[in-house]
């Protein structure tokens, strides 16, 4: 009885070699299903980057179980169901999210390491020590089929995990496989045996053939590292086509832009070159009195109370009350003005005071308003210049020029404040009708 029941154990041994029977791709559709669910703790991403961050604690496949309908049905060889074609889901699983397995020391399997073993007539020495090699050749894959099978070494085959069969790695032992063709590479805990075709190197499940990018063609041009803790090639230091790809086009996308924003500066540039011309100071001349009135779109810096007290002594300029004076002119050859002593002809040229802001407004909303329309980018700072200065002959205050470095170079941007979108809209009216084009809605 006992010898009939170790024979019992010695059919499934028999039996590790079923996955050999991989002898072409699965086709597609097929079964095969998954469900949102996580693997034991113990598997990590090692490659390139980690996963991304959207990704689950875990597998986002629930982890196969032993399904017992896989069990016999075998023939000679190891082959399993050769009259059945394997199979894959209808859809393509987010490879992205499944954990590589972690490289650690394990023990041999007891069912699954005799050495050496004979396969349709061909013998097989399973390794002693596994560092140093690495082979190249052609990998195939299993799928569906295969689902929820016992492996070689009694391990259920999970076609969402990380897995692999091979001919004489112990198992269980780790490697990573690279695909030569694309650089892609993906680490894999070895647990069947296989393929036994000549010129195969590995079996991958379905998982690492999608993550390696090789279910099209079916076979794929590969490279198997063996792997052990500790070794220095568990990270990929050399980015795959796909990944040289993204680069590339990230490095493209951001000339095209620099070159865009160039080129519109450029443009702007030629625009303003055909206004008429400015005075020696940069700016469009000045009506009789207007050097006396305070702009914030004339001044290199912010317009606040403190910038206007240092206008007003820099300019001479003080207020007429009565009092003696107490502001000091900037230069000796500038006299002192007071404001109620400017010609007539100044005063009447003044636009009529604006009403006061509401007292609930900020200082800044009052001086820069809540809305900024950008009219233009400059690749010239005197074109700049021009630019405000022909928006000020036309009356609208309160202009701004600030730079910023785009693909290299500095530009120049010209922006003037809007106290809302409504005043905003009629402002940018004004400012295409002179010839700018339509400004933008800009924040900073």
């Amino acid at each position: 009885m006992n010898t009939i029941a170790r024979s019992r154990w010695l059919i499934p041994g028999l039996l590790i070699l079923a996955l050999a029977a991989c002898s072409s791709a699965p086709k597609k559709p097929g079964g095969g299903t998954a469900s949102g669910s996580s693997k034991p703790s113990g598997a990590v991403v090692q490659g390139k980057g980690g996963r991304p961050a959207h990704c689950p604690d875990g597998s986002p496949y629930k982890a196969a179980s032993e399904d017992p309908s896989t069990r016999g049905d075998y023939r000679a060889g190891g082959l399993y169901k050769p009259g059945v074609n394997d199979s894959t889901p209808t859809y393509i699983p987010n490879v992205a999210c499944i954990p590589e397995p972690e490289v650690v020391d394990l023990p041999r399997s007891p069912v699954g390491n005799k050495s050496p073993y004979v396969v349709l007539g061909k013998q097989y020495q399973v390794m002693d020590k596994t560092r140093g090699y690495a082979e190249k050749g052609t990998a195939s894959y299993y799928g569906a089929k295969f689902h929820g099978r016992l492996t070689s070494n009694r391990e259920v085959y999970d076609m969402y995990a990380f897995t692999a069969a091979h001919k004489t790695l112990p198992l269980p032992s780790f490697a990573r496989v690279t695909n030569l063709d694309n650089g892609e590479s993906v680490i894999v805990r070895v647990n069947d045996r296989g393929p036994f075709h000549d010129g195969r190197v590995v079996d991958l499940s379905y998982a690492a053939a999608v993550r390696l990018g090789i279910t099209q063609r079916g076979t794929g041009n590969v490279e198997v590292r063996a792997l052990a803790p500790g070794d220095d090639n568990l990270m990929v230091d050399k980015p795959s086509r796909r990944e040289r790809r993204e680069v590339a086009a990230a490095a493209a996308a951001a000339t095209t832009a620099s070159a865009t924003a160039a080129r519109r500066a450029s443009d702007m540039d030629a625009l303003v070159g055909k206004l008429p011309a400015a005075t020696a100071t940069g700016t469009a001349a000045k009506p009789a009195g207007e050097q006396y009135r305070y702009r914030v779109a004339d001044s290199a810096k912010p317009g606040n109370a403190d910038n206007f007290d240092h206008w007003m002594r820099d300019n001479g300029v003080r207020v007429a009350t009565g009092k003696p004076a107490t502001t000091q002119a900037a230069s000796v050859n500038s006299a002192p003005v007071a404001v109620a002593a400017l010609p007539a002809a100044a005063a009447a040229a003044r636009p009529a005071p604006a009403p006061a802001p509401a007292p609930s407004a900020s200082l800044s909303q009052q001086v820069l308003g809540s809305v900024l329309l950008q009219v233009a980018s400059f690749a010239s700072r005197d074109n700049a210049t021009r630019a405000l200065g022909q928006l000020s002959s036309a009356g609208i205050a309160g202009a701004s020029i600030s730079d910023i470095v785009s693909g290299g170079r500095t530009l120049w941007r010209l922006r003037v404040p809007a106290p809302d979108h409504a005043s905003a809209s009629e402002l940018a009216g004004r400012i295409a009708g002179l010839g700018f084009g339509a400004p933008q809605i800009v924040k900073d």
